[in-house]
């Protein structure tokens, strides 16, 4: 290895990785390790902070060893699951209480509280976010009103309250506390015009606001990890939440661009330029990155069940061997035999935004087997693109093309199936892990190895295919009747 590499730590929700690239985006290796998934109760979803740093720094040691040594790293750049909250002591430095994930909803009853009393519209026009339990405000509330060491540490002017970006670089430097733009515009306590967390949020959601990180860019200089870690000190000089980075890593540096990440849920966002977002159809504003202060923003859709759902059919039903057997069997049959999946095992999110909302499968016959739940499976992820397209055009956003990444979109079927139902072509990179890619770019940029975003894009994104639509109008409608009906359902 010649010129000194790229460390990306991508930390996901059912594993958290460290990945290797080149200056001009060639990926170089990858270490990866599953996460513990803990459901305590129906609806509550939760990590283990503590597995988490030391399951990444096993990655990143690994790659840094595959690199030659920490003198063969240029930077490190950080990308990871959003909204997912950690509450740690600053005078240890050690977790106080299990995470809580995104995909928590034991904050229902209290946005519901907040929506009664009439919140949610100034919120959603601070923070371009709506009142779900999604979002970390309230977890972080939770937290400290019901773990008693949260609450004492509070007391004691020690708690640290983060999302997963700042928990990984208080752990890597030893104490740098700081929240990415990104990550920080999730939290229900930004402004997307604000620079820091804001005093009246932090009051309604009666969160500590001491208790919260400095918000900064995206890319720069963010302290360098502790020399014991991996033998010299790494800078660090990229952060970002997840769906912001695919963006990035997709190339969606001008206004109107979209694209859709497929990992275990499926987000969509589309480039909103510097002006602010604002939706009437219960989409999301966000921060895409911050450069220098200047903030680009991004509408957003989210759905929270994608590539859990075929998890969940492979590990809890039993059904499949391995992800990949969909496909398989998505071909082996010429339609789904009526079978429609509704993947709200989370609650709906976007457009809908239903947190009590189940799963639904219906139109089962005896007729119906494992090849047909297959099918319904991927089948769904189009029904969900399918509403959020729908929900972008009519806030003036409408796709022209759409640029697909994550995981499962590496299934041929599934592209296609999406390009099919939304009547649009559908653009994939040959390297679809564009999440960790655009951490990659960030972290070049915040490094000085690149000018620009636009530079990095140039350099490091590689080729693309196309699939084009190719579905009759009537089947198409078909098909649409059939998830509407199940989506009443659920």
């Amino acid at each position: 290895m010649s010129d000194p590499a790229i460390l990306v730590l991508d930390e996901g929700t059912t594993s958290t990785r460290a990945m290797l690239f080149a200056a001009d985006g060639a990926m170089l290796g990858s270490a990866q390790q599953e996460l513990t998934q803990h459901y305590p109760a129906p609806g509550r979803v939760e990590h283990d902070a503590t597995e988490i740093w030391h399951r990444t720094l096993a990655c990143a040691r690994e790659m840094v060893e595959k690199a030659g040594g920490a003198d063969r790293i240029a930077c490190i750049g950080i990308t990871n699951q959003r909204e997912t909250v950690v509450a740690w002591d600053k005078s240890t430095g050690e977790p106080l209480a299990r995470a809580l994930v995104w995909q928590d909803r034991r904050t229902a009853d209290f946005c519901e509280t907040l929506k009664a009393e009439g919140h949610e519209a100034v919120v959603q026009d601070h923070t371009g976010l709506l009142l779900d339990p999604y979002f970390s405000g309230t977890k972080m509330r939770w937290l400290v009103d019901n773990e008693p060491a949260v609450k004492a540490a509070s007391e004691a002017g020690t708690l640290a309250l983060g999302t997963i970006e700042s928990w990984l670089v208080y752990k890597l430097t030893g104490g740098a506390f700081m929240s990415d733009a990104s990550n920080a515009s999730r939290t229900l306590l930004l402004k997307l015009g604000g620079s820091q967390f804001d005093d009246g949020l932090c009051s309604l959601f009666e969160v500590p606001k001491a208790a919260l990180a400095e918000v900064t860019d995206n890319a720069g200089d963010f302290g360098s990890t502790l020399p014991e870690l991996f033998g010299a000190p790494i800078r660090i000089s990229g952060m970002v939440g997840d769906q912001q980075s695919a963006t990035i890593g997709q190339g969606c540096l001008s206004a109107g661009e979209t694209k859709a990440t497929y990992g275990t849920g499926a987000f969509i966002l589309a480039n909103k330029g510097h002006d602010i977002p604002a939706s009437s159809n219960r989409l999301l504003g966000t921060v895409l990155y911050q450069e220098d202060g200047q903030r680009t923003y991004a509408l957003e859709g989210s759905v929270f069940v994608a590539g859990s759902l075929v998890q969940w059919l492979r590990d809890g039903l039993g059904l499949l061997g391995t992800a990949a057997e969909t496909e398989t069997l998505a071909r082996s049959i010429d339609d789904s035999g009526g079978v429609v999946i509704v993947p709200a095992m989370s609650g709906l999110g976007a457009p809908h935004w239903q947190p009590e909302a189940r799963g639904v499968i219906a139109g089962l016959s005896f007729a119906t087997g494992r090849a047909q739940i297959a099918r319904a499976a991927l089948e769904a992820m189009a029904h969900q693109t399918y509403d959020l397209a729908q929900a972008f055009a009519a806030d003036g956003a409408e796709w022209t093309s759409l640029k697909v990444d994550g995981g499962m979109s590496a299934n041929d079927w599934m592209a296609q199936d999406i390009a099919n139902l939304l009547d649009l072509p559908v653009e994939r990179p040959e390297f679809v892990e564009t999440t960790a890619l655009g951490a990659a770019m960030l972290a070049a940029k915040g490094a000085g190895m690149v000018g620009s975003l636009e530079e990095a894009s140039e350099t490091m994104r590689g080729s693309l295919g196309t699939f084009r639509p190719s579905m009759e109008n009537t089947v198409r409608e078909a098909r649409l009747t059939a998830w509407r009906k199940a989506l009443a359902a659920a």
